[in-house]
């Protein structure tokens, strides 16, 4: 087990003096993650690249004193390894599923992290409302279905951080009329981690407007990477 979670040397530079608290999730990963079918076990060699740092990588694109809600927490992904790079951020582990909520109660407590709490809730019930500046999710929806869940969450100007796959920027283009008529102002893709992780994460940055009646004017001026 050692050797398959050694750490990579690119974790250094992302969790710095933080490094052991990533190292003790990783072994909750490969432990009591697989125990309870939070990951399967074939993910144990990728725990770090895939897991761990794909997540961790996102906080390139978040600012600093932050408060983020991570939605449809699961084993914490993103929402730990984001709190363990960064202990600025106030984080919130929103999941629904008992033995997922529990599992994460424990983790948070048995690695200490300040700053951490985690809601046993589904995303469209928490209140209230309009209150993160951020909210992450990862493989947790189509974006159409996972903005109408998230973009409530978010005060005015807020982000929406949707870790996606390779097709993100089709999936922007294909929910286009819909981010528009749920009040998103704009919408693009953004690539974090390079030099740690590869390939390198792919987000869908979604900006929330100020109402959630419709888009703010330059809705027209988004721009999306490809």
């Amino acid at each position: 087990m050692d050797d398959v979670l050694a750490v990579p040397d690119s974790a250094s530079a992302v969790f710095g003096d933080r490094l052991e608290l990533a190292v003790a999730y990783a072994a909750q990963l490969a432990g009591a993650g697989i125990e309870r079918g939070l990951l399967g076990p074939r993910e144990v060699p990728r725990i770090w690249d895939r897991h761990i740092l794909n997540s961790a990588v996102v906080a390139e694109l978040v600012d600093e004193g932050r408060v983020v809600a991570d939605v449809g927490s699961g084993a914490g992904l993103p929402g730990i390894p984001l709190a363990i790079a960064r202990p600025d951020l106030e984080v919130v582990l929103i999941e629904p599923l008992l033995r997922r909520s529990e599992f994460l109660t424990e983790t948070v407590a048995a690695l200490g992290l300040d700053g951490v709490s985690v809601l046993r809730s589904r995303s469209e019930d928490v209140r209230p409302r309009a209150r993160f500046d951020v909210v992450t999710a990862r493989a947790v929806a189509p974006m159409d279905r996972l903005a109408g869940w998230t973009l409530p969450l978010l005060r005015p100007g807020g982000v929406l951080l949707a870790l996606k796959g390779r097709s993100v920027s089709e999936e922007l283009a294909d929910s286009a009329a819909s981010l528009a008529r749920m009040g998103a102002a704009s919408w693009r893709v953004e690539e974090a981690g390079a030099g740690v992780v590869d390939p390198v994460t792919r987000v869908a940055v979604v900006v929330a407007g100020s109402s959630g009646t419709g888009p703010k004017k330059d809705v027209r001026q988004r721009r999306t990477k490809r």
